[in-house]
């Protein structure tokens, strides 16, 4: 279809002027790889946002690795269907500045007035994402670390005990609401009440069935605690509890409490010097592990340097 010439002059104009004010940047390449081009411009703005985080200059040539580092990771991600959408993206965008106690519109306007625009930062965001998921689902076995190898570290760190016994309860909190300003009579009846729920219930699946129909009364989901979680009081009346029965009745802000214990089976307790161990030692594991596997994507990769 032709264009009336008085109608398709004025859009000739219209576009022009757009072309004119659009703001200029530069981008000259710098480096392609595997036929992806890294710009000056990409360069300016990762210099930007890694003096910004880190608040140190990077080098030029370190801010190019970086950016050579994350085409590679992208590429391998696509071959194994690993691409983040857009809406996890944002999401941790979102948690970024959650963490910073700021808003996302906040966080971008932070970042707006450092001149690094915010899809330079998601697109960090994506590149760290697809490679913790393809390093930790390509080499999940190899990752793992053995308890063996744990206690030998920590008794040779402080020569403390690897495991302590002890006991994991699994159980559901119940309440049976008490308005506020209610009467003592009224709470003495709640508590009749708890008595004889006690009393019918038998197992986790009966709390579940009675509770969950109960008006005035809550149900929570399972919770699984250690002895190394518990006082010591409230350890005392689980074990003196039968496996499927209620608490005794307790009256707190919320109402009558009561727990029905589901599970309670002797377990290894990990301490905090436990858990620090096996920590860095996946970690030392996995940094090890992920800079291998760079190291063979890059030689695999396709670089050409054309203008540094």
């Amino acid at each position: 279809m032709t264009i009336p010439l008085p109608i398709f002059r004025p859009l000739l104009v219209l576009a022009a002027l757009f072309l004119v004010g659009a703001p200029a940047r530069a981008q000259n390449i710098v480096v392609m790889v595997n036929g992806d081009p890294i710009t000056d411009f990409d360069i300016e703005q990762r210099s930007k946002l890694d003096q910004l985080t880190t608040q140190k200059a990077p080098s030029r040539e370190q801010v190019i690795n970086e950016l050579i580092d994350d085409k590679v990771k992208m590429k391998e991600g696509k071959k194994y269907g690993v691409d983040p959408g857009v809406s996890d993206i944002n999401q941790s965008y979102e948690g970024m500045a959650q963490r910073m106690r700021i808003t996302p519109d906040q966080l971008t306007k932070s970042l707006e007035s450092k001149g690094v625009r915010p899809e330079t930062l998601k697109s960090r965001m994506k590149s760290e994402m697809v490679w913790t998921s393809l390093v930790r689902g390509r080499y999940k076995e190899k990752l793992l670390v053995g308890e063996r190898d744990v206690a030998q570290a920590v008794q040779a760190q402080s020569g403390e005990k690897l495991q302590i016994e002890g006991t994991e309860y699994k159980m559901q909190p119940i309440v049976l609401i008490v308005p506020r300003g209610s009467s003592a009579a009224f709470l003495e009846t709640r508590k009749k009440e708890a008595d004889s729920y006690r009393a019918r219930v038998g197992s986790c699946e009966e709390a579940n069935s009675l509770f969950r129909s109960t008006p005035n009364a809550t149900i929570r989901d399972s919770i699984t605690k250690t002895t190394a979680e518990l006082p010591e009081a409230l350890r005392k009346v689980l074990d003196d509890t039968p496996i499927g029965h209620l608490t005794a009745p307790e009256v707190t802000k919320a109402g009558i409490e009561m727990v029905v214990l589901c599970s309670r089976k002797p377990t290894m307790i990990d301490t905090p010097k436990k858990r620090e161990v096996r920590e860095k030692m996946y970690q030392e594991k996995y940094e090890k592990t992920q800079k291998a596997y760079l190291e063979e994507l890059r030689k695999a990769a396709m670089i050409e340097y054309r203008n540094r």
